[in-house]
């Protein structure tokens, strides 16, 4: 940690003392907005990431790397909408600048605007750059603690229609009741089981399901809520980094998930310990953080086993009247951490605020967010 420290305070300092100045003589005082918006920029270096297309025939496009600063800008002051952050471009003249554009006549349509996004969620830009920012600066240090959790993203769509059961063929027509004595019945592995036997991560994602539909879950007080739209998992390591995320139908449950978070943050960082609440709690989901080196420390679900139920409460009641607690117990409080990381990108940068429709795109949108959250993150261990 030592060495992000050390490697994020020279990129502070440059900024600080020799940005900020420059960009105060050329605009004016910054407001503390405007200073976080050109730290995300920094730090991001979407430029790197975004094409040059050089001359061809015809009207050139807009400039792609000005827009997607905009989109970056959209999530960092939590706009609702494309309008609004041509509106605000339109009469903020630093907030223009920094884009990139220096009058307010070159600031495109709104119909400019929604091409280029779809151009950056087919291209998954944002994807790739809070990759890059993750393997820049945590490629190389161990993590102690990785926290995985899912949370609800509301969409403006209507939910997919769930497609017609599959016809089973006629020369294996599956037998229903109980099964006779000694009768063998062939039993298809589940996703888990599959993912778990040794699936590539492509195939792992490609099998998720991603459209629009409902999902339904419990909150803090025990009552079921139901969203149409999708749930968003992320993997998030110490201090509120998101290190690997990725987006699902609503009504996919949360373990289903679990391994392919778990191959992705493996290509990205190295952990120590995996922290999961009792809906992954399965042992596929432990047996594949155990290959790969990790400690899972995961709530037991009792499910159905009230006696289990029973027994735990009673020993967890028989542990706070003792007093004590194990070392398990005390790194699991840490995955309260993926729950903070969720309400701020809610609260803060557009997770609540979602206009598009289509995975791609809304991937797109909490992506933008999730960037320049892992930024805000990460400089805050230095300032």
């Amino acid at each position: 940690m030592n060495e992000i420290r050390a490697q994020l305070s020279q990129i502070w300092q440059s900024i600080q003392g020799t940005l900020f100045p420059w960009l105060c003589e050329e605009l004016g005082e910054l407001t503390e907005k405007q200073q976080q918006l050109v730290t995300v920029l920094e730090v991001a270096r979407l430029e790197e990431h975004i094409p040059s297309f050089g001359r061809f025939p015809g009207r050139p496009l807009e400039d792609r790397i000005a827009l997607a600063r905009a989109f970056v800008a959209k999530a960092v002051y939590h706009m609702p909408t494309t309008r609004a952050l041509r509106d605000r471009l339109a009469s903020d003249v630093k907030l223009r600048r920094l884009c990139g554009w220096e009058r307010r006549a070159e600031v495109p349509s709104e119909s400019t605007f929604s091409r280029a996004f779809a151009e950056f969620a087919e291209s998954r830009l944002p994807e790739r750059v809070h990759q890059a920012i993750i393997e820049s600066h945590y490629a190389a240090q161990l993590v102690g603690h990785l926290a995985r959790d899912s949370t609800a993203i509301e969409a403006r769509e209507k939910p997919a229609q769930k497609g017609a059961a599959e016809e089973q063929p006629e020369e294996q027509p599956v037998k229903r009741g109980r099964r006779r004595k000694g009768e063998q019945r062939p039993t298809e592995p589940t996703r888990l089981e599959r993912q778990a036997a040794g699936m590539s991560l492509a195939q792992m994602l490609e099998e998720l399901p991603k459209a629009c539909d409902v999902g339904t879950k419990k909150n803090s007080k025990g009552y079921k809520e139901s969203w149409i739209g999708y749930k968003l998992h992320l993997d998030v390591a110490d201090g509120g980094i998101p290190i690997s995320a990725l987006l699902s139908s609503a009504s996919l449950h949360d373990s289903q998930a679990a391994i392919p978070l778990a191959a992705m943050s493996q290509q990205r960082v190295i952990n120590l310990y995996d922290l999961m609440d009792s809906a992954y709690d399965a042992a596929p989901i432990k047996q594949y953080s155990q290959q790969l080196g990790h400690v899972p420390i995961i709530d037991t679900n009792p499910r159905r086993d009230k006696a289990l139920k029973d027994e735990l409460a009673l020993e967890a009641q028989r542990r706070r009247r003792a007093g004590y607690q194990t070392a398990e117990e005390l790194r699991y409080h840490e995955r309260s951490t993926a729950e903070r990381v969720n309400s701020r990108l809610k609260d803060d940068f557009g997770g609540r605020l979602v206009r598009v429709r289509g995975h791609l795109k809304v991937m797109s949108h909490l992506m933008f967010g999730i960037v320049a959250l892992t930024v805000d993150q990460l400089m805050k261990w230095v300032e």
